[in-house]
């Protein structure tokens, strides 16, 4: 059974970083897409940013381009998403998802939510 688990969400400053983990179990990832997403108050779910497990395929939402950096731990079985020059609208519940082809994400986490202060 797959599991997807966040962690390293908080409250922060505008201008500041947090760096947020997926820890992934239940299978091997091999040719998995993993991505991020995330959800403010009152929005729909919007795409952040994705990478192939294997490596490359690396994607950002324009919105967090230059900002945002997506990386995965192949012996640790985690990706992470590094969170720089955070700013008050990027404050929503992040979530980790997975899927095995390049359509449907089937494989959700639960999420964990970021705040930006200004």
């Amino acid at each position: 059974q797959v599991q997807l688990v966040e962690s390293g969400g908080g409250l922060v400053q505008a201008g500041g970083s947090l760096r947020l983990s997926c820890a992934a179990s239940g299978r091997t990832f091999t040719n998995y897409d993993m991505g991020w997403f995330r959800q403010a108050p009152g929005k729909g779910r919007e795409f952040v940013a994705r990478i192939r497990w294997s490596g490359g395929r690396i994607s950002y939402a324009d919105s967090v381009k230059g900002r945002f950096t997506i990386s995965r731990d192949n012996a640790k079985n985690t990706v992470s998403l590094q969170m720089n020059s955070l700013k008050p609208e990027d404050t929503a519940v992040y979530y980790c998802a997975a899927r095995p082809g390049t359509i449907n994400w089937d494989y959700w986490g639960r999420g964990t939510q970021v705040t930006v202060s200004s």
